[in-house]
């Protein structure tokens, strides 16, 4: 009888834009290596997703802050030494929770970090030695994480500079329409943030007064999209998406029943979502 696995909750922290000799696509087949190394682990399922995106300045959007607390296990890439990744690291590190820490072999070792084993990778990614690293990694995330299980005291830094008392977040209890209207709340923050940072919006047609245009009330694609977005919430599925990674997970189920939809559309559908439903607003009877 084959074992049925566990999901463990895998967060992520690591560059994903040029830094230094490094390109974007460099960062991507670091995470498709990660990935990897993860999907071999023989007791446990995982989706590694990072915890934030973007080089936005400002507070933390509070999807960054949750996935840094409730991750099961985080790994951080510290190469290059990015400030985001650093600061995201700090604040993993601050809630005590378990965590790897990587780099590659052109990085030097952070003063404040180096009490903590650091597993090394060669930045271009050589084949050989990156077999081994993705067996090494797989191997430091599975012990790292049940070394946490076993230990209730599991402390893999602040143990190293005294016995501190570790903070939490306030977790609130709400009723599953409460939940709905929260998450087309953040939904609406994302598209707002999306609207003022990309020009090409404007192509997109998706200012409210066109709305109607492109949705009418008895759309059949709408209907079906309200039935998969409630679909996606009550498995979890949304919490820590953003619209970017939000848009084909609706467009894939989309397809599933046979409609054909753009990622304006399915963007401006969102919209609409918030203007009906994500208001907290009494409507008039």
């Amino acid at each position: 009888m084959t074992k049925e696995k566990k999901f463990l909750n895998v967060g992520l922290v690591m560059p994903i834009a040029p830094i230094d000799s490094c390109t974007a696509e460099h960062w991507i087949d670091v995470k498709r290596i990660i990935t990897e190394s993860l999907a071999s682990l023989s007791d446990y399922d995982t989706n590694p997703k990072i915890v934030s995106e973007g080089d936005s300045t400002g507070l933390i959007h509070k999807r960054i802050v949750e996935g840094l607390y409730t991750s099961d296990i985080v790994i951080c890439d510290v190469s290059c030494k990015n400030p985001n990744v650093m600061f995201e690291l700090g604040m993993r590190l601050a809630f005590d929770k378990p965590t790897v820490i990587i780099k590659d072999d052109q990085t030097g070792y952070a003063f404040d970090t180096g009490v903590i084993e650091h597993l090394q990778y060669p930045r271009d990614l050589r084949y050989k030695a990156i077999v081994d690293f993705k067996e090494q990694l797989a191997q430091k995330v599975k012990s790292t994480f049940e070394d946490s299980l076993k230990d209730p005291n599991h402390s893999p830094f602040l143990k190293s500079f005294g016995t501190f008392r570790v903070s939490s977040l306030k977790e609130d209890e709400v009723s599953p329409n409460e939940f709905i209207i929260r998450t087309l709340q953040d939904i609406q923050v994302d598209i707002n943030e999306l609207k003022a940072s990309d020009s090409r919006s404007k192509s997109y047609n998706i200012h409210h007064s066109n709305f109607k245009t492109i949705f009418k009330p008895t759309s059949r694609m709408f209907d079906a999209m309200v039935e998969v977005l409630r679909k996606l919430l009550v498995d979890n599925s949304i919490d820590k998406l953003s619209v970017n990674e939000l848009i084909p997970v609706i467009k894939d189920e989309l397809n599933k029943m046979g409609f054909n939809a753009k990622d304006y559309e399915i963007r401006a559908a969102l919209q609409r979502l918030v203007d009906e439903y994500g208001s907290d607003k009494p409507k008039d009877t």
